[in-house]
């Protein structure tokens, strides 16, 4: 992507778009060249592809990167999520506000300057942390902020600035369990497919019991059984790279690190289940990484490890490309990314098919995480009984935690499954931990009393995302963040989501104001279980999780917050005294 975006007069070189898969790429040259989409570039599209303008209207606005407004040649997008909250998201925005001359929403008067928030951006373990033209700047604090704004400002470029971004990779098993942060040398997992029939690979699969590791836990060999035997074609392997659950890096590291894992572990589904084609769905707040993901693709192809008889193996063609997405949360839903990348608004589709029926282009489509294709490249390289000597019975291999929040060594924990709570708090030096969010703000939350807990499918299962949260940190205000988050990420399709997130939401407020009833914590849960049994996605479903686990861990903390000021809360409204109130103020 560009670093600069300098307003230039008429559209990209390539205004024909000839394909609605090609919406998303098409709007992004647009923005790239200009700084923004215009009504014209709307207009041109709607003809090429001769559907309406408020469609491809519609499109554009539901994605949160796209703009049609001038966002500044320099556009900021400060990252305000919880974790970032708590490392001083507020003194960094008041040193970006301070620096530029932008109030957060909008440009400066200049034009140079946009400044924006933005949900989790990938980065919890390097918080605060901020996307300037979408190259990442980490560690942010007030001096640091006033010396990137006057490096931009002397024509410095943010690829020139932009920070190196690690991967803090804090601990392993023993040697011989560690499964995917391993040394990695190209080709060891596609090698093996010489020896096999894709029945077979699938059966490898299968007896590794590898799991999906995106939080849905659907068995992943099932899953590619059920697209092999679909008699359509062509046939199509996804990659879902849009890791937007909020505290959760693993599958960037992955890519950042090790990203020849990922296309072989496509590969060796492509060859399992019939594909010639995989795409790897990448969100845009990890388009710094589309220049080594592309350049590994193209390395692969000189390796012969994709393209046309992958290592000998005569008529096993198959080939790997990039679409990226434009910040929408509820892409990580299987069904809504299909949509997003056939160019559609990201909303996830009725569940009449499996993506294995139908997905992509309405064809047979496997959709995985990166973090389990990675996996399914290591069980080919190592041998599915390898991988079952790891882990519980009922959980066998490794998991990733992003471990994020008020510990000391923030990063990435490849651990068996079956470890407990309490030994990955003492391997990450936690900061006198209170409350714990696992799998994100759409997991579960667990207090101390839980520490023994086993990570592991049969008990405390964890998508991902481990944020440890001190004493120091207000539950409530933990909450509210992520019932905002929520709100702004539904895509409004259903009612329960749309409404359920903005009324928990207004709750929460009353809450905070020492304003609410015993009524109102009751009225909350209610909502919460509602959007649980009849949202129509994930998004829904999930979002009331931390709150309504909370209250059951935590039901001190809610009775104080309703107790507070009970004669207030009883006394009802008088307008004599709200106008002596009024009087007193104003005198």
């Amino acid at each position: 992507m560009n670093n600069k975006k300098t307003p230039k007069s008429g559209s990209p070189k390539s205004d024909l778009i000839l394909d609605r898969t090609e919406l998303l790429a098409y709007f992004w040259k647009v923005q790239n060249t200009q700084g923004y989409i215009r009504s014209e570039d709307i207009v041109a599209c709607s003809r090429a592809l001769d559907i309406s303008y408020i469609e491809v209207e519609g499109v554009v606005s539901f994605y949160h990167f796209f703009t049609r407004q001038p966002t500044g040649e320099f556009t900021i997008y400060l990252n305000r999520s919880i974790v970032s909250e708590c490392k001083g998201y507020e003194r960094v925005k008041e040193a970006f506000e301070m620096a530029t001359g932008a109030t957060m929403g909008g440009v400066d008067p200049s034009g140079q300057f946009g400044l924006f928030k933005t949900a989790c951006i990938g980065l919890s373990d390097l918080e605060p942390a901020a996307l300037i033209n979408f190259f990442p700047f980490t560690n942010l604090n007030s001096l640091k902020v006033k010396e990137i704004v006057a490096r931009l400002k002397q024509g410095a470029s943010p690829a020139d600035i932009c920070d190196t971004v690690p991967d803090h990779i804090r601990s392993v098993p023993e040697e011989d369990k560690v499964m995917l942060m391993r040394d990695y040398d190209p080709g060891l997992a596609v090698a093996p497919l010489k020896e096999h029939s894709p029945e077979s690979v699938i059966e490898e699969i299968k007896k590794s019991g590898l799991r999906g590791m995106g939080g849905a836990y659907f068995p992943a060999g099932l899953k590619w059984e059920f697209c092999r035997k679909e008699a359509a074609n062509p046939k199509y392997i996804v990659c879902n790279a849009d890791e937007g659950e909020p505290g959760t890096f693993k599958d960037r590291v992955l890519m950042n690190s090790i990203p020849g894992l990922l296309l072989e572990g496509m590969t060796v589904a492509g060859y399992a289940v019939g594909a010639t084609e995989g795409i790897i769905y990448l969100r845009a707040e990890y388009s710094w990484m589309k220049d080594k993901l592309q350049h590994t693709i193209e390395h692969f192809r000189k390796m012969h490890l994709l393209g046309n008889d992958i290592c000998g193996i005569e008529g096993f063609n198959f080939d790997i490309r990039m679409e990226l997405g434009a910040g929408a949360y509820v892409c990580g839903e299987e069904t809504a990314l299909l949509n997003s990348l056939e160019g559609k608004r990201g909303e996830p589709r009725n569940k009449r098919f499996f993506p294995t029926q139908r997905g992509y282009l309405l064809q047979p489509t496997v959709v995985n995480n990166v973090e389990t294709f990675c996996a399914a490249a290591r069980i080919m390289q190592l041998g599915a009984d390898h991988y079952l000597q790891t882990g519980t019975p009922a959980s066998p291999g490794t998991k990733l935690l992003s471990v994020s929040g008020d510990c000391r060594l923030p990063g990435i924990y490849e651990i068996e499954w079956g470890t407990t709570v309490a030994e990955v708090l003492e391997k990450c030096d936690a900061d006198r931990p209170h409350f714990i969010q696992v799998s994100g703000p759409s997991g579960e939350c667990i207090s101390m009393d839980e520490a023994d807990r086993a990570i592991a499918l049969d008990d405390l299962p964890c998508g991902g995302s481990f944020m440890i949260f001190n004493r120091q940190r207000d539950i409530l205000e933990i909450l509210r963040n992520y019932t905002n988050f929520f709100k702004h990420e539904s895509c409004g399709l259903c009612t329960p989501c749309r409404a359920g997130n903005f009324i928990i939401e207004k709750k929460l407020d009353l809450f905070a104001a020492h304003l609410a009833r015993q009524s109102d914590v009751e009225e909350v849960r209610s909502w919460g279980e509602i959007m649980k049994l009849t949202c129509r996605c994930g998004l829904g479903k999930t979002a009331p999780n931390a709150l309504l686990t909370a209250q059951a861990k935590f039901p001190e903390y809610f009775e104080s917050i309703v107790n507070q000021n009970p004669e207030r809360l009883s006394k009802g409204f008088s307008l004599e005294d709200a106008v002596r109130e009024y009087d007193r103020f104003s005198s």
